[in-house]
């Protein structure tokens, strides 16, 4: 049997009674499964002494043998406390036995114990009030020392002792009965460990070795079922063989390139256009960068290739993603097809439409812009030039692939912030065409690593460079008690000369109570805001609010209003992080900024230094998020050592970070990979141990493997299963 096929169980082992089972179920454990993948979150290694004057060396824990010399009391009547006194061969200590007189004729003076416990140094000596111990000689089977021990993760109720037991006892009734997940030839060739082994090793090691090897060939384990699910998927569209894996693996670089479309069979080096592509290339008031053209290059080769196009493209903000998009689509319209452009909100649908009019139209295309509020009668003539062909280009919201959307020849989807949609949306919009080709953008860029393991199925295409003329952005960190020192600033070094600002907040309007009072919050919101910034502290500069509440056209009201420069401050919420591009925007405020993720911090501040004038970011934080560490406005030269040490990981990055791609690993750090993604991925859901973000090494083996499996093999439709 699998180990996930073992739904049940719980209730048979010795002890685990309704009691144990509603305990266990607060960890999330209602099967043996779940109960043998609770691994360990840490463990104490029992098995090598550490005496008592290398508490400070090995993380105050002390594994060692002593003699009890004497008992001592300290405290008054309910409060008295044994103190038993020890020392091993290198110094002495106490033992503060706290709830525990009883002890005293258990630690026998002048007997030897083995002894484990935190120790720390207090009032002139070494001391600990959290230990265990056994009488040196004891000939107990249930001995505690003289091994390495699992820590687990508990819930109230729960001891580690109880886990330990209910676990040990799981894995005597089923570890050996296990049949293996991964194929032998793999676990042979890469030296890893049987699934009974492994999972008996990783909760009960007998060495560190024998403990690494188990950890190891579990990560493996579960990122080869992960990459299984992808290379099924990659075989799936591109109809490909065994002979074709390498190509979906990404380890071979851009094949010959069909001739007859005018492109070159030269290297992925060599940048090539075509058609439409160099017309509006030669049209542009600016030069792309590398990035770009290496982009449009190897999309060009997917274009042509016998199968379809499914590629992944990563830029930070503001690296001309969307320009690249438009090119890919001109190659598209070239060879007679049409394309459809999907973004998750109207705004940036909108925007994308009328930067696609403005390029595109001017070239002979015609460009649609097709949402959920397009009125019927404007819908209907809309609908019809799609499905006669008429239209080139379609860009619009989640409407793309509603059930009347009709398209005669839909030959490449684009989807825009890709994250933001769910699988089934993504499949929506492809399934409208035949087997169309598929490109998906990010402006929230991942790890390599994690984009092998999230859309393994789709080569990768990163853009790292900004178009020049951009200057960084200063970034600058302040108190809310010294915010005011920001809005001088704002008013002095912005409004003053021109520039437009953003002021951005977590809240729309303060939280009402059950009787419509409204609730005490320590968060400002926008229509407060919106309020105190026009009529208190900036009184002479026209101001507009905007926020997902407010309906589209509004929205759209209002962008414009301040695209034109008629409105000089725009309040908001992070409704702004995707899809506004106002040049003369030049400052983002964001008040409450320890309430935002890293991500999302990045995208905002993406908003402003869209043009050539020096830009600026103030992350304004709580005066009480003293564990956040952050200080009066400063530059990072500024502080001190000492401020530097204490300042939240966070916001540190966003004052020493400017690029996306360190962002995004930053913050895969603090939050994980599914939080990161926004995905609920099945897929992850079986990962306990593994990391794919710093088990990278790991990671490409079980790719490859996967990836080796013939698609029709007997071996390939049951691992597929899993």
């Amino acid at each position: 049997m699998y180990l996930r096929e073992l739904t049940g169980g719980l209730k048979d082992l010795q002890g685990c009674g309704p009691k144990r089972l509603e305990q266990l179920g607060r960890l999330g454990i209602t099967n043996i499964a779940e109960l043998l993948g609770h691994y360990p979150r840490d463990y104490e290694d029992r098995s090598r002494t550490v005496p008592l004057n290398q508490w400070k060396r090995n993380g105050k824990n002390i594994c060692t043998v002593v003699r009890v010399l004497s008992h001592e009391w300290f405290g008054f009547g309910r409060m008295k406390t044994l103190k038993v006194i020890v020392e091993d061969e290198t110094m002495r200590a106490s033992l503060a036995c706290f709830g525990r007189p009883f002890l005293e004729n258990t630690l026998r003076v002048g007997e030897e114990y083995r002894l484990w416990g935190s120790f720390f140094y207090k009032y002139g000596e070494l001391q600990s009030s959290s230990f265990e111990f056994e009488p040196l000689h004891s000939l107990s089977g249930r001995s505690v020392f003289g091994k390495i021990l699992p820590v687990y993760r508990l819930t109230e109720g729960l001891d580690q002792n109880i886990l330990r037991k209910f676990i040990a006892q799981a894995l005597e009734d089923y570890a050996g009965k296990l049949d293996e997940e991964v194929p032998e030839r793999f676990r042979k060739a890469h030296g890893f460990m049987g699934k009974g082994e492994a999972l008996s090793t990783v909760h009960f090691p007998a060495s560190q070795g024998d403990l690494d090897k188990a950890v190891r060939s579990i990560k493996y384990e579960e990122l080869f079922a992960l990459e299984v699910v992808v290379a099924q998927r990659a075989i799936r569209r591109k109809g490909l063989t065994a002979n074709h894996a390498d190509h979906a693996n990404g380890l071979i670089g851009l094949n010959e390139i069909d001739t007859e479309n005018g492109l070159s069979t030269e290297n992925k080096n060599v940048r090539v256009v075509r058609g439409l592509q160099q017309k509006l290339i030669e049209r542009l008031p600016f030069k792309l960068t590398n990035s770009q053209m290496d982009a449009i290059a190897e999309i060009n080769t997917d274009l042509s290739a016998p199968f379809p196009m499914a590629r992944l493209l990563q830029g930070d903000v503001g690296s001309g993603k969307t320009l690249v998009a438009f090119l890919a689509s001109l190659f598209i319209v070239d060879a007679g097809g049409q394309s459809a452009i999907m973004a998750p909100t109207e705004l940036l649908a909108r925007q994308h439409a009328e930067t696609a009019a403005k390029l595109l139209e001017p070239l002979g295309l015609s460009i649609a812009f097709l949402s959920g509020n397009v009125k019927a009668a404007g819908r209907k003539e809309l609908l019809k030039a799609l499905a006669a062909g008429d239209i080139d280009i379609v860009v619009g919201t989640h409407a793309l692939f509603s059930k009347d959307v009709v398209y005669k020849n839909l030959r490449l989807v684009v989807i825009d912030e890709q994250h933001r949609f769910g699988v089934a949306q993504r499949q929506a919009v492809m399934e409208k065409g035949n087997n169309p080709h598929l490109l998906m953008m990010s402006a929230t860029p991942i790890p390599r690593s994690l984009a092998w393991t999230l859309y393994g199925d789709l080569e990768v295409t990163e853009i790292h460079e900004m178009p020049l003329g951009r200057k960084p952005i200063e970034t600058h960190l302040a108190k809310m008690s010294r915010q005011q020192n920001v809005y001088d600033f704002v008013e002095r070094n912005v409004l003053s000369k021109g520039h437009q600002a953003y002021f951005v907040y977590p809240l729309i309007e303060q939280q009402t109570d059950d009787e419509g009072g409204s609730k005490s919050s320590e968060l400002k919101d926008v229509e407060t805001m919106a309020k105190t910034l026009s009529e208190e502290i900036f009184p002479k500069y026209s101001l507009a609010l905007i926020h997902s509440r407010l309906d589209e056209e509004q929205k759209r009201l209002t962008m414009e209003a301040f695209r034109k420069g008629e409105v000089q401050i725009l309040v908001a919420t992070s409704v702004v992080e995707v899809g506004v591009d106002v040049p003369n925007a030049t400052c983002m405020v964001i008040e409450h900024a320890e309430r935002f993720g890293l991500t999302a911090l990045h995208q905002l501040r993406g908003r402003v230094g869209r043009g050539s004038e020096q830009s600026y970011c103030f992350l304004i934080y709580a005066d009480q998020n003293e564990e956040d560490g952050m200080f009066a406005w400063k530059r990072p030269e500024d502080l001190s050592e000492d401020e530097q040490s204490k300042m939240g990981q966070r916001l540190r990055v966003m004052l020493n970070e400017t690029n996306g791609f360190v962002i995004a690993e930053k913050d895969l750090k603090f939050r994980g990979p599914g939080l990161i993604t926004g995905t609920e991925q099945s897929g992850f859901k079986r990962i306990g141990l593994a990391d794919p973000y710093r088990d990278s090494d790991i990671l490409k083996l079980a790719r490859a493997d996967a990836f080796s499996i013939e698609a029709q093999s007997t071996e390939a439709k049951e691992l597929f299963l899993y």
